[in-house]
């Protein structure tokens, strides 16, 4: 998401943040650059007006710290807007409220109502250890109650017997009911939806707002339909009073105009996004991070957040001793790739870290993909557990009969292994005398004393939001742990071409 936009925007500010002195022309100039930028990204053209404007009063004239150039004072002020347009501070879903807490789902046909609804009460139910009840209140669309009962069954979640011929509103009133005398913490009303806004759609949302009272009413909106999915807000919101926005499918979405134009049009915050089709891919909506990443600041905090919840503690401990001992063999390799996969791919973790923005762009360029880390690992799988230990057994025969296992050819094989001679050598050098400096770093930035490597991270979810803001400073810094798979700062798979997407 976002990535049309930020590539625009990072070219402008490239321009400004090289110069020495901004005239008020230059700004001006960028500021076009910018008003243009945000209405390809389909941003609402009143909400691109203010932005630009509030950018405006305060870039023209404005006091420069010392320490900065005008032009990044300039993009401190676009971050400073972007923020403020977004929503200043994360607002997660609320459940201050006596149990059960009544949490209705509201949307079009198609926007991913119901896949959400097993989506955010799997979260409660793990994350926050909440009993939940799921009810589908959809009588129109077919098999939309089955849909719901079998996402319950997938995630370990309850739902509402299904009884033919209830109304939604009797459904709603079922729901409440059965929640009350089984105890549960919340309960999901998934709602119907129509292919567009109607008057029988409102009317039904509003009767169901009045006989269940949720506490939240959550509009599913998908990011796709960009300007659509702002007057969708603007309607759902007048009738029935809407507490706060989840997006969709913004994994699909390069432009963001919808999440730039919802909050400022409709005054709810976003509260979630679905970053992907697993049933664990749906995330807090953060206005800062969120900024960071539109203006290639990289992402830092939820990479910690994503590495806690991905890797395994014990894994981790058990490789970080390895390599204090200078050990690193291809298990451990694709060990690292499958690590590395879980979080996101190259391009996930390398749009989270600052900086990194030309770096994804020249993989990008030379069609460089996720796949090839996947070749990888089928290289490594067609090995016997003894060349896996011991990799200098590998001669030609053998390098023939893992190519043919694979579907790779035995320069693809090399090449691996000429990668993993590298980190290798790498993890040697680090556990030696001179890299016990590197090592400390390492695990100083994971938090995590003794340790190094990727893993081993606390859990992100039970530390305080400063503790997060202090390790993602350290990680930021200059004891920044390499990503798995970058041996001597090479990415796995670039020395020497191999494979990946010809574009």
């Amino acid at each position: 998401m976002f990535e049309s936009l930020s590539d625009r925007l990072s070219g402008i500010f490239d321009g400004l943040t090289r110069r020495g002195a901004l005239s008020d022309k230059d700004v001006g100039t960028a500021l076009r650059e910018v008003r243009r930028a945000l209405i390809e990204a389909d941003v609402a053209l009143e909400v691109v007006r203010q932005f630009t404007e509030a950018v405006r009063e305060k870039a023209v004239g404005a006091e420069v710290v010392k320490s900065v150039t005008p032009g990044q004072m300039v993009v401190k002020i676009v971050h400073d807007e972007l923020v403020a347009m977004l929503g200043e501070e994360a607002e997660p879903v609320s459940l201050n409220a006596p149990s059960p807490v009544c949490i209705m789902m509201v949307g079009l046909q198609g926007s991913g109502k119901t896949t959400t609804t097993g989506k955010l009460s799997l979260r409660l139910r793990e994350k926050q250890n909440k009993k939940v009840l799921m009810a589908s209140l959809d009588v129109r669309r077919p098999a939309a109650q089955e849909q719901l009962r079998q996402l319950g069954e997938q995630t370990g979640v309850e739902t509402l017997p299904i009884v033919e011929g209830q109304s939604p509103v009797q459904i709603a009133n079922r729901a409440m009911q059965a929640a009350k005398l089984g105890g549960f913490d919340v309960v999901m009303l998934d709602t119907a939806g129509r292919t567009h806004i109607d008057e029988p759609l409102m009317a039904e949302m509003a009767e169901i707002r009045d006989a269940a009272d949720p506490h939240e009413i959550l509009l599913v909106a998908d990011s796709l339909t960009g300007q659509d999915a702002v007057n969708l807000a603007e309607s759902f919101n007048k009738r029935v009073g809407v507490t706060g926005i989840v997006l969709t499918r913004i994994d699909g979405d390069g432009r963001g105009g919808a999440a730039l134009s919802m909050r400022a049009v409709t005054g709810k915050p976003i509260k979630l996004m679905g970053t992907g089709e697993k049933m664990d891919a749906l995330e807090d909506f953060h206005p800062k991070r969120i900024a960071d990443r539109i203006l290639g600041m990289g992402d830092i905090v939820s990479l910690v957040e994503k590495a806690s919840e991905t890797i395994d503690a014990e894994q981790a401990e058990a490789m970080a001793k390895k390599m204090q001992k200078g050990l690193f063999d291809l298990d451990d390799l694709s060990q690292q790739l499958g690590q590395m996969a879980n979080m996101g791919g190259m391009g996930g973790l390398m749009g989270m870290m600052p900086g990194m923005k030309k770096m994804k762009q020249a993989i990008d360029g030379a069609g460089i993909d996720d796949s090839v880390f996947k070749k990888q690992q089928a290289i490594i799988s067609s090995m016997t557990r003894h060349e896996r230990k011991n990799p200098k057994v590998l001669n030609a025969s053998r390098k023939k009969r893992i190519a043919a296992g694979s579907g790779s050819s035995v320069q693809q094989v090399n090449q691996l292994l000429k990668m993993h001679r590298q980190m290798a050598d790498m993890m040697k050098a680090m556990s030696g005398k001179k890299g016990k400096g590197m090592m400390g770093k390492m695990a100083a930035a994971m938090g995590m004393p003794g340790m190094g490597g990727m893993g081993g991270l606390p859990d992100a979810s039970q530390m305080d939001p400063k503790q997060l803001e202090e390790m993602a400073r350290q990680m930021g810094g200059s004891g920044m742990p390499k990503l798995p798979g970058l041996g001597g700062g090479k990415l796995p798979g670039l020395g020497g071409g191999f494979g990946g997407k010809k574009k």
